[in-house]
């Protein structure tokens, strides 16, 4: 069975976008290559629309992106996507599907049927994944900046105990934190 990961940036105070929407703060180049090897087994993306419309700029032909990110793109490429909207009308080629809601029995089917790990992103709907008791580990990469307020992180009611499994941390003072999920979930 494939593993269901859910891989973030957050500020120190645990917000993905700051109020206004931006996530410029993210320093994303200060860890891209070690992003690239933790993205390189993923075979299936689950994204919210937001972040599919966000990471679109990654399918394009790989000559157009700088030489230091052709293999980000590569890896980003390689992986199915599927992207859950109600709002979007049309399945852009690179996109395996678009689904409406999310459902639980279906994601639980796709890890039991999946060779690879699958990615999933977007706070909302990871929320759903992880109310749902799907999510198998988090990745968090923290960064040195409190932005007060905005998308958090983690949008659930619900409590859930985690192991940490790994810790790095970047020059920048940005950190990478590894978990697993364990424990019941409770309502919080």
């Amino acid at each position: 069975m494939s593993k269901l990961i859910y891989i973030t940036n957050a500020s120190l105070d645990g917000y993905i976008e700051d109020q206004t929407g931006a996530f410029d703060w993210g320093n994303p180049d200060q860890v891209f290559d070690f992003i690239t090897e933790l993205m390189r087994p993923i075979g299936t993306h689950l994204l919210g629309r937001r972040l599919h419309e966000a990471m679109a700029y990654w399918d394009g032909p790989l000559e157009g992106y700088p030489p230091e990110h052709r293999e980000f793109a590569r890896v980003w490429q390689a992986a199915e996507q599927i992207v859950f909207s109600r709002t979007l009308t049309r399945t852009p080629a690179h996109i395996a599907r678009v689904e409406r809601e999310f459902d639980p029995e279906a994601t639980r089917k796709l890890k039991r049927e999946s060779a690879h790990d699958i990615f999933i992103g977007g706070a909302e709907l990871a929320a759903l994944a992880l109310a749902s008791d799907l999510i198998d580990e988090c990745h968090l990469f923290l960064h040195p900046v409190i932005v007060g307020g905005g998308k958090p992180a983690f949008r659930t009611a619900i409590r859930q105990d985690l192991e940490l499994l790994d810790t790095r941390s970047f020059g920048t003072g940005a950190i990478h934190l590894r978990y697993r999920m364990r424990g019941d979930i409770r309502k919080a």
